[in-house]
């Protein structure tokens, strides 16, 4: 494995050429203890301003103990700004008033949450500055999305996304390309097939990253 692979263990993997550590990006599977985070390896996000808090931060409404989840793949890349508005901010709107009473009747507030649905993000997707996922969002693998995108409903693998509503405007790959990607999966290979990869990854040499599956 090469030196500058990133090392998974380390909760701030950048080096800066003077050999301070960059605070303000993180490994977030080594500093979330969030019960109602999974996070993959390698994902890691970036602010200018670090949090003590980073779970809060990113998804300030979800709630330990809450009824949904936040699932997050490997190799994810989240941007300053970005927000995850789970489940647990929706209001009911099935009645004559969204006003949640329920949250105020210590009785009826931790059995009240009319949306439970769970936030699932695939595995090498990057997220823009400032763009807000909807509670519910499905977003596949190598996915884009852009700067200040409002996500809601399911993303479909490598497609590229801007705006609000979010919306496809291109994929990144032809749909064969795509298929192989998905079937290699290389986020889930060990660490030193993935670092020999690397330049293959980089370039985008697909036949030389087939020959490289372990």
């Amino acid at each position: 494995m090469t030196d500058t692979f990133p090392d998974k263990a380390r909760p701030n993997p950048v080096t800066l050429p003077d050999g301070s550590v960059h605070p303000g990006t993180v490994f977030l599977s080594k500093i979330i203890t969030h019960p109602n985070w999974h996070v993959g390896d390698y994902t890691y996000a970036s602010d200018f301003s670090p949090p003590e808090d980073w779970a809060t931060h990113l998804a300030p409404y979800l709630f330990p103990g809450g009824r949904e989840h936040l699932y997050i793949g490997k190799f994810y890349q989240i941007a300053h700004g970005v927000r995850f508005i789970t489940s647990g901010a929706n209001h009911a709107q099935t009645g004559l008033t969204t006003f949640p009473f329920p949250i105020f009747d210590p009785d009826r507030i931790t059995r009240y949450q009319p949306d439970r649905r769970d936030t699932q993000i695939g595995h090498d997707v990057w997220i823009g500055y400032d763009a807000i996922i909807c509670p519910g969002a499905k977003i596949g693998n190598g996915a884009i999305i852009g700067a200040r995108s409002v996500i809601r409903g399911t993303i479909p693998p490598y497609a590229i996304v801007i705006g609000n509503p979010g919306r496809v405007v291109r994929q990144r790959f032809d749909d064969k390309t795509t298929e192989s990607l998905q079937d290699l999966a290389w986020w889930d290979w060990p660490a030193e097939h993935i670092a020999n990869a690397w330049p293959a990854l980089e370039i985008g040499d697909l036949d030389r990253l087939k020959t490289l599956r372990p």
